[in-house]
């Protein structure tokens, strides 16, 4: 069963260190079946509930996981930029629509932001044992959740809707525990939840949002959590209707323990009304970010939930870095005050630049996806072959599989930058690339 390596130990803990040791070497593999409690206790002499303590200890370190009769096994090794490698080198001259970004066009410029928010920390500079949040940031924050209906709760300020997401998972689940999140979905997400030694649930997505029969079965098969992304869903631009939260909250009402997150990443860029659900568990956490609106490098991210999960993620992130600079949250209040840029202007930009592309390959017969945000996702029969045939024509985009787990295959198109003259070429261009036989198209 363990080929050469024999498990060591009298106590518990010494069992446990056996194991994880022999784990971290490598001499015992991921899916490696683990010796039956009885038959280990027999064999080191020991009591059998000594087996089981330190069997409990390895499963709560998510070294080890247990099926029933079926025993206890190592666990796979958590990936942790497994994703992040599933990429396209994009050579010279060939133009990059994979990478996700908004449109440095459409960002404000954060010089005067900033500068206020330093002349201010000069005339009142912020020491320790402060407020982390600013206040001014928390009202402004908090009108706006009011204004989207947002439940009422304390608020909490974290860098970047990732980071909220890993505290608030932490703070709630332990190793072995299974998440529900969205299939297709951000690939940084499809690694996180591993890498904490949690189990996925994958829940397919239409244009409406996640699959109310998915999420009912992720649930019922003992799913703690479900993650949902609200509006602008990485990568299908998914939005979550008011038809379909009310469907969600129905069967979330059936699962009143289950821990909730919303990411509203799309706050800012997008023109179609949220429809949280929030309210419904007993644990919940709703997240709003400023990276797609104002930029990647502003690294804050706004958090409110019930009053227990906020409590935690505000304990737990006090005890490692502290709080978000002061500065940054001041400059985020500058912005917000200022009115800049234009979310309205910047929601229709995108709309346009997505609509046009999915116009363009519905005329050609092909099937796109993109409701809200900065993408297009597209449908294709052969994900390989289709982003190298793209690739040879000079147009790089994002191979489905960064994505998804077992959802259809497909591709990702960012039209953040996407001008009017390229709409037409890279629609010929992609159903080209979905049916290689359609002849090639010449332009002048």
């Amino acid at each position: 069963m363990l080929g050469e390596y024999r498990i060591e130990g009298r106590r518990a803990a010494e069992i446990a260190a056996s194991v994880e040791r022999a784990v971290g070497a490598g001499e015992l593999e991921p899916g490696q079946l683990l010796p039956p409690m009885r038959e280990l206790a027999n064999e080191l002499g020991v009591n059998p509930n000594t087996v089981a303590a330190a069997y409990r200890t390895l499963r709560e370190r998510g070294v080890i996981e247990t099926a029933g009769r079926r025993g206890s096994r190592v666990r796979p090794k958590p990936a942790t930029t497994g994703r992040e490698d599933i990429r396209v080198e994009v050579p010279e001259g060939v133009r990059n629509v994979a990478n996700g970004n908004p449109d440095p066009a459409l960002l404000p410029p954060l010089t005067p932001a900033f500068a206020a928010a330093a002349e201010q920390g000069d005339r009142e500079p912020v020491l320790y044992g402060e407020a982390t949040v600013d206040p001014e940031l928390a009202r402004l924050a908090r009108r706006a959740l009011d204004a989207d209906g947002v439940p009422d709760g304390p608020l909490a300020v974290a860098s970047g809707s990732l980071d909220v997401i890993e505290r608030v998972l932490a703070v709630h689940l332990k190793p072995g525990d299974t998440v529900a999140v969205e299939d297709p979905g951000w690939g940084s997400l499809l690694d996180l939840v591993p890498a904490l030694g949690l189990r996925i649930a994958p829940v397919g997505v239409d244009d409406e949002g996640p699959r109310p029969e998915d999420v009912r079965r992720a649930l019922e098969s003992g799913a703690r959590a479900l993650i949902v992304t609200d509006r602008a869903q990485n990568p299908t631009g998914a939005s979550v209707t008011a038809t379909r939260a009310r469907a969600l909250r129905a069967v979330l009402e059936d699962h009143p323990d289950v821990l909730l997150v919303e990411d509203d990443h799309g706050h800012g860029i997008v023109d179609l009304p949220l429809h949280p659900l929030a309210g419904v568990t007993r644990h919940w956490a709703f997240v709003r970010s400023v990276a797609k609106a104002y930029g990647p490098d502003l690294r804050l991210a706004v958090l409110t939930g019930d009053e227990v999960t906020v409590d935690r993620v505000h304990g737990r992130h006090r005890l490692g870095p502290g709080w978000v600079s002061r500065i940054t949250q001041r400059a985020v209040v500058h912005l917000w005050t200022a009115g800049v840029p234009n979310t309205a202007k910047v929601a229709a930009a995108y709309r346009e630049r997505r609509d046009r592309l999915i116009d363009a390959l519905a005329e050609r017969g092909v099937e796109a996806h993109g409701r809200s945000g900065l993408n297009v996702w597209i449908l294709v029969p052969d994900e390989t072959g289709a982003v190298s045939r793209l690739l040879h024509a000079g147009w790089a985009v994002a191979p489905g599989a960064r994505f998804r787990m077992g959802a259809p295959q497909g591709i990702r198109v960012t039209v953040a930058t996407l001008k009017d003259a390229e709409v037409a070429p890279l629609a010929d261009a992609v159903s080209k690339a979905l049916d290689p036989a359609r002849p090639a198209v010449t332009y002048r």
